[in-house]
């Protein structure tokens, strides 16, 4: 924090003009009003800051979150919100001291996308009552909210606040444009506000905001509807920790230099909800926009985080009264651009083009963020995605029968060898995705004395693999089939030691480092027996498959 102080205050007051009006637009889509936005971003802000993971995260409400909060606050009021946000920080501190950060790096990138255009989705439907000027119709869903505030808008039309909502988001949006650094959020709500107060506008508005912080209470926690908000506190939590974790990747990409500790970033957010609520502010967690504009505006260390925080503290003391004549149709406008904003075309493109598996996962999640609710969006789309993978790792499993070395044999040992010995070798994972295909191929193998089960390209091993393999070398030797096994990488041998595949085999002297040294036993074994007439071919039904080259 010492090492460029000047720019770091710099850039948390950049971060503060865009964050002010994102605050305010939020508070107000959460349910808990304008000022739970603002006292989430002082609050939240320096604590995630110092407690944090992260040099250059910005936290407070989020666009994400208030999706999600929106239907806590309909169900269990205002004090149900901050149960929960008390609730989901406890769930994050313990999962940062159960070391969890570190799984959010397998969260695939279509399951991000399609999250995130599912949030962009819902953040703008939940708009279109404040920006047509209507209030707010009853539903299940934003989608069906959305559709009813159309319908009273044009049954009686408020065309000043549809207005002033896409002149709001046209400034955002074109400016963004033009002069990317340029604040246009703060600049086209500051002149909505002007316009409407010259003009005497008949809009509704933000109203009044304390002046300072409220004082700490834990006034809101009722313990008997703990196990009903249990629920809604995962979801928040999860919520937290992958936006967070996934916001301080970002920032560690557009930085030079700086990583981040999950573990500790969980912790920061974990401490960061624990104290909000007791403040009245709404559960918080890393913003992807504000914490881009801090890079981008040159911030090194958590100084800039807390100066941002520090800012909006003196904006609450000093112009309460200013911020509340905004037009929430004004804040609404904010919000519209901001969801557009949210969805990268290219990389949708990009992520479309590349699979159909990909696009698949993309579009289910984003439909499923929309229809149902985000942590059942990101289960959907992990099932999803995993069910593809597993799908995929599956048939890349391959069985390959490989000629055997018959260089210093003579003609007729050599059509001896390759009638009665066949060297069989494994590439790809052993697992239970695949371990049938394994068996049904094994099953086919007739007319041989020996079989050699190259192992040494087995990527892994689980247990269904084992059983598998255990399974097949057992019925080729009912069938009188003497079985090899070579190459098995050590890592291997714990997985089949427990279920007892090696054993005999290994007391029997049936298991070679090199598959040459199994090739030499095969040989002794079949001029120990002499010139052997091929046994007569029994069938072994497991099934039907395509065989392998």
């Amino acid at each position: 924090m010492r090492r460029a102080p000047r720019r770091d205050l710099m850039a948390g007051l950049t971060v503060a003009v865009v964050a002010l009006p994102l605050a305010l637009g939020f508070g107000v889509s959460s349910g808990l009003g304008a000022a739970a936005g603002l006292v989430t971003a002082i609050v939240a802000g320096v604590l995630a800051a110092v407690f944090g993971g992260s040099n250059l995260q910005v936290s407070g409400p989020t666009g994400a979150m208030t999706v999600v909060l929106a239907p806590i606050v309909a169900q269990h009021g205002p004090g149900g919100v901050l149960t929960v946000g008390l609730l989901a920080g406890l769930i994050l501190i313990a999962l940062a001291l159960g070391r969890a950060g570190r799984f959010v790096r397998y969260v695939p990138a279509p399951v991000v996308e399609g999250f995130t255009v599912g949030i962009a989705a819902v953040i703008f439907l939940q708009q279109v009552p404040a920006a047509l000027g209507v209030p707010a119709p009853h539903g299940d869903t934003v989608t069906v909210v959305a559709w009813r505030a159309v319908q009273q808008f044009a049954h009686a039309p408020h065309w000043t606040s549809f207005a002033l909502a896409l002149g709001v988001a046209a400034v955002m949006l074109i400016g963004a444009r033009i002069r990317p650094g340029v604040p246009f959020s703060l600049i086209a709500v500051g002149a909505a506000t002007v316009v409407a107060l010259m003009w005497h506008l008949d809009v509704t508005r933000i109203g009044a905001l304390p002046a300072t912080l409220p004082t700490p209470s834990l006034g809101f926690l009722d313990l008997s509807a703990i196990p009903t908000l249990a629920t809604s506190a995962l979801a928040v939590a999860a919520l937290a920790a992958l936006e967070s974790l996934l916001s301080a990747t970002v920032a560690d990409g557009m930085s030079v230099g700086q990583r981040h500790d999950p573990d500790r970033e969980l912790f920061g957010q974990g401490v960061a909800n624990v104290v909000t609520p007791l403040f009245g502010g709404v559960p918080a967690t890393a913003a992807i926009a504000r914490t881009a504009v801090n890079v981008r505006a040159g911030a090194s260390s958590r100084l800039a985080s807390i100066s941002h925080a520090a800012a909006l503290a003196i904006i609450m003391l000093a112009a309460a009264p200013l911020v509340a004549h905004i037009p929430l149709a004004a804040l609404a406008g904010v919000l519209l651009a901001t969801a557009i904003r949210m969805v990268e075309v290219s990389s949708l493109a990009a992520l479309a083009r590349s699979t159909r598996s990909d696009a698949l996962v993309m579009a289910l999640t984003a439909v499923a963020t929309v229809a149902l609710d985000l942590i059942a969006a990101v289960g959907i789309g992990l099932t999803l995605a995993c069910f593809l993978a597993i799908r995929k790792i599956s048939g890349a499993v391959a069985l390959e029968q490989i000629p055997l070395d018959t260089s210093d044999h003579q003609a007729e040992e050599a059509a001896l060898l390759a009638e009665h010995i066949v060297a069989y070798r494994f590439d790809g994972p052993l697992f239970f995705a695949a371990a049938h295909q394994f068996l049904l191929e094994l099953s086919k193998v007739a007319d041989v004395r020996v079989v050699i089960l190259r192992m040494s390209r087995v990527s892994t091993i689980d247990g269904t693999g084992a059983l598998v393999l255990r399974d097949a070398i057992e019925r080729l030797e009912h069938r009188g089939i003497t079985v090899y096994l070579s190459g098995i990488p050590e890592r291997h041998t714990r997985a089949l030691d427990a279920l007892a595949v090696l054993d005999r085999l290994r007391a029997q002297g049936r298991l070679f480092a090199h598959t040459g040294e199994a090739i030499t036993a095969a040989r002794q074994l079949l001029h120990h027996d002499g010139v052997i007439v091929p046994r007569p071919r029994q069938e072994l039904v497991a099934g039907t498959a395509k065989e392998t080259p």
